[in-house]
């Protein structure tokens, strides 16, 4: 079945009429086949046509293969047949097409609004304000509910949580988002426009650099413009101290739940400094102008070059001796070993993507599987974990910042000269059309994990439909299950080992 679904490799392009116009059963024979052969969904999303008429598209990948295929189909009728019962990874995405298009996905088991829209017209579309849905009850003697946020303590983005609890034990937590939705999926139709940059880069604050560079990636794919291996060189030094600052933070952060204020404080300054090491390279401690359409918008000298390496050196030094103290401590590891565990077969099942992913011994790494930019040509082992508690994805974190930054001290300090891109040749690649009737991907690996851009122009070379999938839509679902056995006191501790975003959720 593999004809009805060609292949594209990642930040490549095809035109639309290549990707063939399923029919309804064809598209979920062709869905069902892919997924039973080791395929996962990366994006699956529908756009109204007119009428009672819906596209439906899907890119799915095979990591073992470094395989991206394509699929798409038109839904009449507002019903299709729903991939949920049989693929769990699939139960957002047919969610968030239901909310979005009107089309119902039949036997969905658990259809509800994901980021509670505003109504857009069609009379099928939920019209409920955000939360106001029907969680899942627990009935019994002693059983009783743990209503959390939108509101949280400190300064932290809104997000509801519903825990069903016998005694102290949750046996199920449903969580609903929404509070943080932007429409930014709806303001990029019609574009690129001169907003769409800053659209990118506030996608999720946290992760600037690795959406604005799928989001270059796209727009490189689209005009066939290239971009020179020093602009690749940066914008892979930007990435990769964007994931050394997170995780560091993350791993302060972990330490602070369980009281171990030694690693939270020390972690909390060093997590500054990766930042100030981006800032930097373009002033900003967050990369924003420094990833742009065509190259980069800011230039590395060997001066700096020499001053990143000696200040990177430093800070590995110091990551490591307040992270040690996690790991020496039998309180920490007591507190960190068998909390929520997700198991190798629930992360394959529900799509883990990302850290959480490669904690519960997924080898899962866009870097390795679907490589682009520099990663072509530079190797970062993939670090994975066995036991998916918070131990396993701490301890992935852990070695994911020493391999982060023993890649970025082998450019730093080579003495090999990669000529550079002038601001004359970026500007001209710039300047380049987009194709009409064109799809193209573009997956990153970001510090949570695959972020998964997906562009379709129309016959003028705008956005007729730009997707966007930040890795926490896939892995709130592995919060929600990783609580499951868990006394409700653990669910700071399991929530901060994921640290999911809202905003990169909600769009």
């Amino acid at each position: 079945m593999t004809e009805n679904a060609p292949a594209i490799h990642n930040n490549g392009k095809l035109p639309l009429a290549q990707v063939p116009l399923l029919g309804a059963d064809a598209f979920m024979e062709t869905m069902t086949h892919l997924l039973e052969s080791g395929f996962r969904i990366c994006a699956y999303f529908g756009d109204g046509m007119g009428g009672d008429e819906v596209g439906l598209f899907a890119l799915l990948a095979d990591d073992r293969n470094a395989v991206l295929r394509l699929l798409r189909s038109c839904v009449k009728g507002g019903h299709f047949q729903s991939l949920t019962p049989k693929f769990a990874q699939a139960h957002l995405f047919e969610r968030e097409i239901w909310e979005q298009t009107g089309a119902v996905p039949e036997n969905h088991p658990w259809l509800k609004a994901v980021r509670f829209p505003p109504p857009c017209g069609t009379e099928s579309l939920p019209r409920t304000s955000i939360g106001e849905i029907d969680f899942f009850r627990m009935q019994g003697n002693e059983s009783h509910q743990v209503a959390v946020g939108p509101v949280h303590a400190g300064i932290i983005e809104p997000g509801h949580f519903r825990f069903q609890c016998h005694g102290e034990t949750v046996h199920h937590l449903e969580i609903s988002l929404g509070y943080q939705h932007r429409g930014i999926e709806d303001a990029l139709r019609g574009g690129p426009f001169p907003l769409t940059p800053f659209h990118m880069e506030a996608i999720a604050g946290d992760t600037t650099v690795g959406h604005m560079t799928a989001y270059c990636q796209i727009m490189e794919s689209l005009a066939g413009r290239s971009v020179s291996q020093y602009d690749e060189i940066i914008r892979a030094i930007a990435l990769e101290l964007e994931r050394c600052a997170n995780h560091t933070g993350d791993l302060g952060a972990l330490a602070g739940d369980v009281g171990f204020l030694p690693t939270m404080s020390y972690c909390g300054r060093i997590r500054g400094d990766f930042l100030n090491l981006t800032a930097m390279l373009c002033g900003n401690r967050f990369g924003r102008g420094l990833v742009i359409p065509g190259g980069i918008g800011y230039e590395l000298d060997d001066k700096r070059k020499e001053e990143l390496a000696s200040r990177l050196r430093k800070t590995l030094e110091d990551f490591l001796h307040a992270t040690n103290l996690l790991w020496e401590s039998s309180s920490v590891i007591d507190r960190f070993e068998s909390t929520g565990a997700i198991s190798l077969h629930i992360a394959e099942q529900i799509g883990l993507v990302g850290p959480a992913a490669r904690a519960s011994g997924c080898v899962r790494d866009v870097r390795q599987d679907h490589s682009s930019g520099y990663y072509r040509f530079a190797h970062i082992p993939v670090s994975t974990g066995e036991t998916g508690d918070v131990f396993s994805r701490a301890h992935v974190r852990w070695r994911e910042v020493q391999a982060s930054v023993e890649f970025l001290l082998q450019y730093l300090t080579s003495k090999t000269g990669i000529p550079t891109g002038t601001p004359e040749q970026r500007e001209s690649q710039r300047k380049k059309a987009l194709a009409g009737a064109t799809v193209s991907v573009s997956l990153v690996e970001g510090w949570r994990g695959e972020i998964c851009h997906v562009a379709i122009t129309d016959s003028e070379g705008r956005f007729k439909r730009y997707k966007i999938v930040d890795p926490s839509f896939h892995n709130w679902t592995g919060l929600a299950l990783a609580l499951r056995g868990q006394a409700i006191s653990d669910f700071p501790l399991c929530n901060k080992s994921f640290n999911l975003s809202y905003c990169g959720f909600d769009l």
